[in-house]
């Protein structure tokens, strides 16, 4: 399977969207084509060889425009769209300036009490007819032409879309007026009027509708734009003998780079001289700066924040973590979610379906409507305002914006703390999980041993104590060892060198400190060495209780301290699982600890199930077991996991959730990834799945209930009980706003903060 992303021009509205896929559908070899309204790109996926160029053929003929996305330049892309909203921007003032004449003339003589007087007797009702005509023609042949040049191909198509909507609204309104201008004879007698003003209105509204639209939906990108800014333009490399400014595309793998106090780190990379505190929020969304010593890993575009650093560069250009991000961004916020297949097949018809509705409320009231209206009012005339008004009141914009926008904001708002979601639809099947299934080792704890318990013995010091044990353990390879001289090295203990080191297996190890004889090891150790550890044994039975194994340290014969090494759990994760429980879930852990171990860690972290013993093929089974508990329906299962052995059950569980600091082939098979690499990701990534969820309803409830409730009040249904109607010019206000309320709604998820969680 193949896959290509296409740039897609002049679309407008969710018809548009059913027919650009359906045209690339119809493409020999082509299985599926997604187009996406907001960020207008296609994702075709094809087996086998298709011609980019029949592709894009496929596109323009359908009346749109295409090109492949790897062709676009962002910089000119933005220029682009920005020129455009500058044209529309002034085509809107054009409109506004030469429809408000008209609309006074009109209109002026029931807002201002003795207007239509002053005007029927400096005018005359010809001239005033005349000057609306000649300022209405300019407003629809000028500014309002756009529609006329999409709309009227789309229409002789037969594939009609927004723009045919308000093309043939207007043009009707306004063949109207000038036949009962120029030539009234035509016309039954008692039906002559104009209505110029409602042709432009109409086209004035929607053009303010459509720059309110597209201002809004610039705002849905930013994230992206945000991300694109991150990284910094240029590097200072070491060539030679003095460092080198270079623009950032010509760092390569393996070069050292500096960076200063207050610069941005250019590339990913390996710290290998000096130290520093970095900023890594505008990637992991965690505030707090993390040091940074010789052998850590740096991110390209994040902040250094004190001191200065030189690195070596791992990953460049496309490798880097922030372009892969972006490219994780892009490619959620181009998909879609199952919800908006059911939208797909409603709006590809909606737009015939409106254009005969109103074909129907012309011909009814002109046939049928004369014994419902007041006398002196004309059939033909009313007729054609309530089908005018039905044309512009549905058109289907709102539809097509109301899933993609809220997609865009949510990954977008995602990304920016710290969730990156490389399958949008991972949002929607988020909102149901009922199961959170972690893993142990690197997902609820550190992920290595170290040093949790040191307690001493009467008459010995914590330091001293800490010193020796490092000093004899630093002789050892074993786990252990390692984590109680890390442990030492973090309190600044200093290390003495240990002479005469010996190892017995089982028991422990021993060796000579500044002339002080050293021993650690377990309890049978103790006992050989005749020393009672009945002092501690409080101390062991909680050790016992968490699972932890004591060991004990004997100095020149005396029993000194009683210590343990674990795996321990990171600070966030008891306050994630809490979280969780409060989001109504249940939290479950899978590891293949034996059961003492994984009972200790579920205990302290508040979790509901456990299975343990797992081998790293049994995770799957074990999510199948969570999955379908016993007398009751499948739960769906989210899976959070960081290593290697987490692949598997990241791709089984309905959504993968990779912990960020984990190896890139969990982070390649996870649905979802966490950037900071602890679980609080995870409570946020589901509240934020919740919230856009919620969004996208609301807006789905707006477009299609409020354009379905309108469409019977701008038909005249109403008029013959209650004399209500749906004037065109208020029709077409209604459906401006319409869809500027859907972007205006989409646009609260940027507010979705990390308080939203809990």
């Amino acid at each position: 399977m193949n896959t290509l992303e296409l740039d897609i021009e002049g679309m407008n509205c969710a018809g548009c969207v059913g027919r650009v896929e359906k045209a690339l559908a119809g493409v020999p070899g082509v299985v599926t084509a997604n187009v996406n309204l907001a960020t207008r790109r296609a994702q075709v996926a094809f087996r086998g060889r298709v011609p980019t160029a029949a592709l894009v053929a496929a596109v323009t003929q359908a009346g749109y425009g295409a090109r492949p996305a790897g062709e676009v330049d962002e910089g000119a892309r933005e220029a682009a769209v920005a020129a455009e909203q500058t044209a529309l921007q002034r085509s809107v003032w054009i409109a506004l300036a030469l429809t408000l004449p008209v609309f006074m003339l009109e209109m002026g003589a029931h807002l201002i009490p003795g207007l239509h007087d002053w005007i029927m007797g400096t005018l005359g009702r010809r001239t005033n007819w005349l000057l609306q005509f000649v300022l209405a023609s300019a407003v629809l042949f000028g500014p309002g032409l756009r529609f006329f040049r999409k709309g009227v191909p789309a229409l002789l198509r037969g594939a009609p879309d927004m723009d045919a909507l308000v093309a043939m609204g207007t043009a009707a309104a306004w063949g109207y007026s000038v036949v009962a201008l120029f030539a009234p004879g035509l016309l039954p007698a008692g039906t002559v009027n104009v209505y110029f003003e409602a042709a432009a209105v109409i086209v004035t509204l929607i053009l303010i509708g459509r720059l309110l639209e597209a201002r809004a939906r610039g705002r849905t990108s930013e994230a992206i734009r945000h991300l694109l800014r991150i990284q910094p333009r240029t590097a200072r490399v070491r060539r030679g003998t003095e460092p080198v400014e270079v623009p950032i595309a010509e760092v390569a793998v393996g070069e050292v780079l500096e960076v200063r106090p207050g610069e941005k780190i250019a590339v990913d990379g390996e710290v290998v001289e000096g130290s520093s505190f970095v900023d890594e929020s505008m990637i992991t969304g965690e505030p707090v700066p993390v040091a940074k010593d010789p052998g850590a890993t740096v991110v390209g575009g994040t902040l250094n924040t004190r001191g200065a650093f030189a690195f070596r560069a791992t990953r460049v250009g496309a490798d880097t973590v922030l372009a892969q991000i972006i490219r994780m961004v892009e490619a959620a916020q181009g998909a879609k979610l199952p919800i908006q297949a059911l939208v797909d097949q409603v709006t590809l018809v909606f737009v015939p379906v409106v254009m005969g509705l109103a074909a129907l409320t012309f011909l009814g009231w002109l046939l049928f409507g004369a014994g419902a209206l007041p006398a002196g009012v004309p059939a033909p005339g009313f007729a054609l305002v309530n089908a005018v008004a039905v044309l512009i009141v549905a058109c289907p914009c709102a539809m097509g914006l109301a899933t993609p926008t809220s997609i865009m904001v949510a990954t977008g708002r995602a990304a920016q703390i710290g969730v990156l979601f490389r399958r949008g639809d991972a949002l929607q099947l988020l909102r149901d999980t009922a199961v959170i299934a972690l893993d142990k080792t690197g997902t609820l704890t550190v992920g290595k041993p170290r040093l949790t318990d040191l307690e001493v013995a009467e008459g010995f010091a914590s330091d001293e104590v800490l010193a020796c044990v490092a000093a004899v353990e630093r002789g050892s390879e074993h786990p252990i060892a390692g984590a109680i001289v890390a442990a030492a090295r973090e309190r600044g203990v200093p290390i003495a060198t240990a002479e005469g080191f010996e190892a017995e297996a089982g028991h422990g190890v021993r060796a000579t400190v500044a002339g002080r004889r050293v021993e650690v090891g377990a309890e049978r150790l103790m006992r050989r060495l005749g020393l009672d550890v009945a002092a501690f044994a409080d101390t062991a039975a909680r050790l016992a209780d968490d699972a932890k194994s004591p060991l004990y340290a004997a100095i020149d014969g005396r029993l000194a301290a009683i210590l343990a090494v674990a795996d321990p759990l990171k600070p966030t994760s008891a306050a994630a699982v809490r979280t969780l429980h409060r989001l109504g879930l249940k939290v479950a852990m899978i590891t293949g600890d034996h059961e003492g171990t994984a009972r200790a860690i579920a205990r302290q972290a508040g979790i509901d199930e456990v299975i343990a013993g797992v081998l790293p093929d049994g995770k799957v089974a074990a999510l199948r077991q969570l999955a379908q508990a016993a007398g009751e329906p499948r739960r769906r299962i989210a899976f959070v996991g960081d290593g290697i052995n987490d692949a598997p059950a990241l791709a089984e569980a309905d959504v993968g959730i990779a912990i960020g600091s984990g190896t890139d082939i969990a982070i390649e098979s996870a649905d979802v990834v966490l950037m900071s690499g602890d679980l609080e990701g995870v409570p946020r990534a589901i509240a934020l799945s919740r919230a856009t969820l919620r969004n996208i309803r609301q807006n789905l409830f707006w477009a299609f209930a409020y354009n379905s409730a309108l469409i019977p009040l701008a038909a005249g249904v109403f008029y013959p009980a209650f004399g209500a109607l749906l004037s065109p010019v208020f029709a077409a206000g209604a459906m401006s706003m319409s869809s500027v309320f859907v972007l205006a709604n989409a646009l609260r998820l940027r507010r979705f903060g990390t308080a939203a969680a809990s």
